[in-house]
């Protein structure tokens, strides 16, 4: 999920989602019920959110994209569609298992939390957010006590919490005092000690004491925007802007080093804007975190750019990847855990309208054809493991239990069906139909729960249950 623009990337994927009211294969015999090894280990738990997995729209605070448990494949499912006048791009649940999305309504674009039924995908409690800018609709995270964690409208932090059915505002701090009036936060997440950083779309990296109220600030280069979110691990946080990957110590709030990455000519048809689209991801096969990773923009195909963290700024690798394609890119943050990286092709993407100042791409259109890749990092490189044509339409979650990769894929006609790729092989080993264009997830991310899969969609969720 994610994206800069001149105005706001993230905001303008949320409303533009408001605007609407294969590869094939067969999997070997599903593993037994742990952890592939082949998958991890996952990066330290946060002490300040919630479990890994639903605390935040990439899952963790090192946007893993990870989760534990078996998804619904390998057996028979229902598929269930709440219709909640609203996009849906969040979802968010914690330790007590309550869903939570995070929606934008259809009808005056303003951001609404609620307690969503995760048996049907209904609303149970609803909470109006401060409208602003939207961005309370799309990066936000679930804290160690299960509350929702966003910036409003109003340049407020807000924490939410819910009992049964209700939502109820628990703390209020106004951040006016380090953000522009002009400004608006894109991402909000606690590092480990505890401070709450946060990033706005004019280019300031912040971090306040929620007990305290200290605050910090540091202001990127002048023209830099942001439009993702970030991502920490133990003594890092990672930040990319339209220009550059930055990452910062979290002990001394100082900056560690900048990558500038290739951003290419222009904005390419299936991204939002001009520059990466993804939020840095940590992963490594000992610690959880010896890297991060981002993908840039160069043209005419995108590089899968790896970066020690421990290091000096300088790449492990600069992958090309679908080069087997006319061009390549992607709104999408990277899939990641242990050696392995697991990208999205999203170019050609239709997208049924972009944000206000996005310019004219390069080309002006392109088919969107699609792609995953997995690509496997060792100490002297990078190597691409497999890539295929399967034309993802949502970001996807990996299961380190099953090995399986959980997407929706567009096929002809405008229907669109959850998938499950083999992650070793990256074979599409079940398809569940879940409808058209009222369904269409617009590259945002799902969430498992108790093997069942959730899927925020144009009009509102998609639910998907094993029946056996």
């Amino acid at each position: 999920m994610r994206r800069p623009t001149s105005i706001r990337r993230v905001a303008a994927r949320v409303a533009l989602m408001s605007l609407l009211a294969a590869a094939s294969g067969v999997a070997g015999p599903l593993p037994a019920q742990a952890d592939i090894a082949e998958f991890g280990p996952a990066a330290p738990a946060n002490p300040h959110t919630a479990p890994a997995g639903g605390a935040s729209t990439h899952g963790d605070s090192a946007s893993s994209k990870t989760f534990t448990g078996r998804g619904p494949a390998g057996g028979s499912v229902t598929v269930r569609r709440s219709t909640l006048l609203a996009a849906c791009p969040t979802l968010l649940h914690g330790s007590d298992g309550v869903l939570l999305g995070l929606c934008t309504q259809v009808l005056g674009q303003a951001p609404v939390l609620h307690v969503l039924d995760r048996a049907t995908g209904d609303s149970r409690a609803s909470l109006p957010i401060a409208k602003g800018s939207l961005l309370g609709g799309v990066y936000a995270y679930l804290d160690d006590a299960n509350r929702v964690v966003i910036v409003d409208g109003n340049r407020d932090l807000l924490r939410i919490a819910h009992t049964g059915n209700s939502l109820a505002v628990t703390q209020r701090l106004s951040l006016a005092s380090v953000i522009a009036a002009s400004d608006a936060v894109v991402g909000v997440l606690p590092t480990y000690d505890g401070r709450v950083w946060f990033v706005t779309e004019g280019g300031t990296v912040g971090a306040v004491n929620t007990t305290t109220g200290e605050t910090f600030r540091h202001q990127l280069p002048a023209g830099e925007k942001i439009g993702n979110s970030i991502s920490t691990v133990p003594g890092h946080i990672a930040i990319t802007s339209d220009h550059a990957l930055y990452l910062f110590d979290t002990a001394t709030r100082s900056l560690l080093w900048r990558y500038a990455y290739d951003r290419g000519p222009a904005r390419k048809p299936g991204q939002l804007s001009w520059g990466s689209g993804a939020t840095p991801v940590f992963f490594g096969p000992g610690t959880g975190y010896e890297y991060v990773t981002i993908t840039d923009n160069d043209d005419p195909h995108m590089n899968l750019v790896v970066l020690p963290t421990g290091g000096n700024g300088t790449p492990r690798c600069v992958q090309p990847l679908f080069t087997n394609q006319g061009a390549s890119g992607t709104e999408n943050a990277p899939v990641a855990a242990g050696r392995s990286v697991f990208v999205t092709n999203t170019y050609g993407y239709d997208y049924p309208a972009l944000p206000e100042g996005a310019g004219d791409s390069v080309p002006a259109d392109a088919s969107f054809v699609g792609g995953v890749a997995r690509i496997d990092v060792s100490a002297t490189g990078c190597a691409i493991t497999w890539s295929t044509t399967t034309p993802s339409a949502a970001l996807p979650r990996l299961s380190v239990t099953d090995g399986k990769l959980y997407t929706v894929i567009q096929q002809a006609g405008a229907f669109y069906s959850l998938a499950a790729i083999d992650a070793r092989t990256g074979a599409v080993s079940d398809r569940t139909l879940l409808g058209s264009i009222l369904v269409n997830p617009l590259q945002t991310a799902g969430t498992s729960i108790g093997g069942s899969y959730y899927q925020g969609n144009v009009t509102g969720l998609t639910v998907v249950t094993p029946t056996a």
